[in-house]
């Protein structure tokens, strides 16, 4: 599969970056399972019951509404998803990330590792957190959009099933961000699990957005990377105007890695 196409709009700067769970999962990072876990420990029942259903959403939203806040889960997902055995500079992945020199990233990710990796290699970035840090981005600056909170502000998580179905509803400032900045550039998703229903959900919005364009022809390539083939999701996701892009590897963090320093070896050279 050619993706030349992809590798030229990286040398003008015009991609947009989506960074899912599993770039931070590469990290070593808890799983979803595991903050599942937690909040069975502190509210004091067996978390197996919700592990069995699925219906994570609905375990943060009660455990909410016993607590009255979100803020000793929200204190110990601070902690434990920053641990100080991580050494940033030496990620293979979000070295790569940055040296990509994406315009703009935007992640569903909650820590700061994202951050960290550009302080690390002193690169100019601005976090976007909420419509206060909304501005005209500067020269050679990437914006990091946390699109689903950051830990500096407990209003800002979504891990509820009130605020998942807030932020699905595409009404806030930061939809409208992104909705400007998905009309406008290619889009290359990485990170994500195609059992991920809130990403096939957020493909689906934005192909709808374009749908109701004047200019839906003019619309833009857009990938995500695939570690495993999938006939059946890759047909939907063809039609939803994503091309897959498959590289096989029975390691997710080293076929990522792999595709990124392809890209970064294509789209530097002059």
């Amino acid at each position: 599969m050619s993706i030349e196409t992809l590798v030229a709009a990286i040398k003008e700067r015009q991609v947009v970056l989506f960074v899912g769970a599993g770039v931070s999962r590469n990290l070593g990072l808890p799983s979803f399972r595991e903050l599942v876990s937690q909040v069975g420990q502190q509210l004091d029942f067996d978390p197996e019951v919700f592990h069995t259903l699925g219906d994570y959403l609905s375990l943060t939203e009660y455990y909410q509404l016993q607590r009255g806040t979100l803020g000793d889960l929200r204190s110990w997902m601070d902690t434990t998803w920053h641990p100080s055995t991580i050494d940033i500079a030496s990620s293979r992945i979000h070295g790569l990330i940055v040296d990509l020199d994406f315009p703009i990233i935007y992640t569903t990710n909650y820590d700061r590792w994202l951050e960290e990796a550009f302080k690390a290699r002193k690169k100019k970035f601005r976090k976007i957190v909420g419509v206060g840090d909304l501005a005209k981005p500067k020269p050679g600056e990437t914006e990091i959009v946390k699109f689903h909170g950051d830990f500096s502000d407990d209003d800002s998580i979504v891990l509820t099933e009130s605020s998942y179905f807030s932020r699905m509803s595409f009404e806030a400032p930061l939809d409208i961000k992104l909705r400007s900045d998905s009309l406008a550039r290619p889009l290359l998703f990485i990170g994500y699990s195609l059992t991920d229903m809130n990403m096939r959900y957020l493909l689906y919005k934005l192909h709808n957005l374009w749908q109701a364009s004047p200019q839906k022809n003019q619309r833009p390539k857009s990938y995500i990377l695939m570690t495993r083939p999938n006939p059946i999701q890759e047909q939907i996701l063809e039609a939803r105007g994503i091309e897959p892009i498959v590289y096989k590897n029975d390691s997710p963090g080293d076929g990522l890695a792999d595709f990124l320093s392809h890209l970064h070896k294509e789209s530097s050279r002059v």
